[in-house]
Formats: C-alpha cells, structure tokens, sequence
C-alpha cells in the first residue's frame, strides 16, 4: 500500500486565499503578506501622554501658562488660577505660595 505524499495545490489555503493556488498554510500566509505588528497606540503611557497634553491645551485656551505639561504642572497652575482670579504665567509668578 503506497501512501500518496504529493501535496495538492490549493487544499491547504486559508478561507479567505483569493488565488487558492498555495502548497501549504504557512505559503498561503506569507503570499498574503500580513503585518502583525502589535497595536502601541492604545498603550497606557501614550493614553496618560495625549491626556496631559489635552489638558495642557485646555489651560493654554484659558490663558494660563503652566510650568510644563505633565498633569502636576497643569493642575497646580489650574489651582492657583482659579484660588486668585486671575491667570497663572509660570514665567511670570504672582508669589511662590502654593495652593493646595
């Protein structure tokens, strides 16, 4: 009894193979050329990034000129505007007491 080794061309695509002429998976794969990179624009750091930046913005439109731009810098700057009336310039400072 011979057991028949020869692959056949097509039998062994994926579902969705358009040329269906492949001889194994893994060619049917490499001819689509996928790119399986992973996603990094939904990690943490760069969602905490653009949220700090966003907020950096909204003080900005306000008039107010933080220290910097991460979320410390902004809110403190934010603090002080709203406890004195009027808008906190980091370059120019009003006094150095802190509002909490």
């Amino acid at each position: 009894m011979q057991i028949n080794t020869r692959l056949k061309r097509g039998l062994r695509c994926s579902s969705e193979c358009a040329t269906r002429d492949h001889l194994t998976f893994g060619e049917c794969m490499r001819a689509k050329s996928l790119q399986l990179k992973p996603n990094l624009s939904n990690t943490r750091a760069v969602k905490r990034h653009d949220n700090e930046l966003e907020a950096y913005r909204s003080a900005r439109r306000q008039g107010i000129q933080p220290a910097g731009t991460t979320m410390k810098q902004v809110e403190s700057a934010v603090r002080i505007s709203d406890a004195t009336g009027v808008a906190y310039q980091a370059d120019k400072p009003m006094f150095d007491a802190k509002v909490s």
